[in-house]
């Protein structure tokens, strides 16, 4: 399991092509959850092409589900702060730690800012509901950190139930096959045109690099 603090992701050249952020609040046919919603619209914001990915693996979903994306971009400032509250709270549950330690079992939960996916637009964290919006049991909540649930967010966790399993594997299909990969300590969790993307995919630099912030949407 390759952790995003493993240093061959941050050696990965970071480049942009230009591909525009999305605003998902206005591309038909995907549904976008509310919990993560912040007063700039950035959670609701993709790449382009990751808009497109998310369509076509949508297409191939058996009948009756649908794709459930609950955030996008992240900005800098947001990505830290969760970084360092949840360092913090392993260094109270662990006090004995390693700082080496202490980053690399963070890194499980939420990247370090310098090579995280959700702050080039290029990462979601979804999972899948019905055509009603019933979110399907997937094992876990979404973000549900290593910590707290006996690693039950790892994708591939074999102490969930069942249906659970069969439900993160029809997830894993589409997502994989529109060409998108997944982190594998989080089962929702999954990017295009990132490090991680660039690293699992063998592609000698990223499509994106980090965007700092993005305006309001208006209206």
């Amino acid at each position: 399991m390759i952790l995003l603090s493993d240093p061959r992701i941050a050696a990965i050249p970071s480049t942009d092509d230009g591909d525009p952020l999305v605003d998902l609040r206005t591309v038909a046919g995907l549904r976008l959850d509310s919990r993560a919603a912040d007063p700039a619209g950035a959670y609701a914001r993709v790449r382009r092409a990751l808009a497109d990915r998310l369509l076509a693996a949508q297409a191939t979903l058996p009948d009756g589900l649908r794709l459930l994306v609950v955030e996008g971009y992240r900005p800098y400032a947001a990505q830290l702060g969760i970084f360092t509250g949840y360092r913090d709270e392993l260094r109270r549950l662990h006090p004995s730690w390693s700082d080496e330690r202490l980053h690399r079992e963070t890194s499980k939960f939420v990247s370090p800012v310098e090579v995280a996916p959700h702050s080039t637009g290029g990462a979601v964290d979804l999972t899948l509901c019905t055509s009603d919006g019933v979110e399907l049991d997937m094992g876990t909540e979404i973000d549900a950190t290593p910590e707290a649930s006996g690693n039950a967010c790892f994708t591939a966790a074999d102490t969930i139930p069942d249906r659970a399993r069969r439900n993160r594997q029809i997830m894993v299909d589409v997502l994989t096959g529109a060409g998108l990969v997944n982190y594998p300590t989080e089962w929702w969790h999954w990017s295009y045109g990132d490090r991680y993307w660039a690293l699992v995919t063998g592609a000698r630099s990223t499509r994106y690099g980090p965007l700092r912030e993005v305006t309001p949407a208006a209206g």
